[in-house]
């Protein structure tokens, strides 16, 4: 368990402010229908949802960019969106929040991702996507290590946030690492089943224990499994840390040295975890930046993700209510 002073928790959190943080991967929208339910449908045995409100929000890597924002860093956006309205409206939100725009590059040949999510009663009722998943092509894939290239030396840290929708592929990850090691950026990866052992040597590889099950081949039904899969995933990917996200159960740190540490989980109540593992991504790489050690931005990224489960919908961290959460804790070592 990780022990922090006030000061030293105080520190943390002021050095949050300015960050630059390049989040690289998949951009969708996220629409939300809101309403409640009174009746079950005459054709067909489902509900029938009277819309009451309806909001656009961020999505995917996009809704990184946006924990990143409320932690007070200033995001990066990179990826790609389709030459349609949803692709205008996703930047028209980009724009309103202030974010950087010239990192989106438009791809006519492809749609914007849309996820649109019905929720009835607090209760999330069906999600239905729009997307093309297939490779981008390769000059998209050099235009968007160009606008890397031509903001190296504003970058404090990297984030890759792969949903298997076809920006992050092989060739691209590769130039991605070593362009981060070339400038000594940090580097963290939030990975899907497709490239899971491609992300070789990365400050944090950030996998989840169905993602981690599902590449090993292994079960992962207690925490001395769950920690030779950490070990694994360390030699194969040459990693200098793997933080495996366990639901319910928190989170398990193995860092390159050999060392373990479990996380307990910190939510106290789960309404939704939709957007809980972006949030923990952008709140682990924030606190790298900020020079937290990987234990301790471990620990605030755990306490960041238990925030925002209780929340319905997908929302980013408020570093108020983070900052709060932390100070109430017990893990503090007391005044200095």
């Amino acid at each position: 368990m990780v022990t922090f002073t006030h000061s030293r928790l105080q520190a943390l959190f002021e050095n949050l402010s300015g960050k630059r943080v390049a989040v690289v991967g998949d951009l969708m929208l996220d629409r939300y229908y809101w309403g409640s339910v009174a009746r079950i449908s005459p054709e067909a045995p489902v509900p029938v949802v009277e819309v009451e409100s309806e909001s656009t929000r961020l999505g995917g890597a996009a809704n990184v960019a946006n924990n990143i924002a409320s932690l007070g860093g200033t995001p990066f956006l990179v990826g790609v969106v389709g030459q349609d309205d949803a692709g205008r409206a996703l930047m028209s939100i980009v724009a309103e929040n202030g974010f950087p725009g010239d990192g989106v590059l438009v791809d006519s040949s492809r749609p914007t991702t849309v996820k649109t999510r019905v929720i009835a009663h607090h209760q999330h009722v069906v999600r239905v996507d729009k997307e093309v998943k297939r490779d981008i092509a390769e000059g998209i894939q050099a235009k968007i290590l160009d606008v890397l290239h031509r903001n190296a030396s504003s970058l404090d840290a990297i984030v890759i946030e792969d949903y298997n929708k076809g920006v992050i592929v092989k060739t691209l990850i590769r130039e991605l690492v070593e362009f981060s090691k070339r400038n000594q950026i940090i580097i963290t990866v939030d990975p899907k089943f497709n490239n899971f052992f491609e992300y070789k040597h990365v400050t944090v590889f950030k996998p989840n224990r169905t993602e981690t099950e599902e590449a090993l081949g292994v079960r992962l039904d207690d925490q001395a499994s769950v920690e030779r899969a950490g070990r694994t995933l360390v030699e194969r990917l040459a990693a200098e840390n793997v933080l495996m996200t366990l639901g319910e159960k928190g989170m398990t740190l193995i860092e390159g040295s050999g060392q373990t540490t479990h996380v307990p989980t910190a939510a106290r109540k789960v309404a939704d975890v939709s957007g809980a593992g972006d949030t923990v991504i952008s709140t682990l790489t924030m606190a790298l930046a900020a020079g937290a050690s990987v234990r301790e931005a471990s620990m605030l990224a755990n306490f960041a993700g238990g925030i925002v489960c209780g929340e319905v919908g997908i929302v980013p961290i408020d570093v108020n209510a983070l900052r709060k959460t932390v100070l109430d804790a017990t893990i503090i070592a007391g005044n200095d």
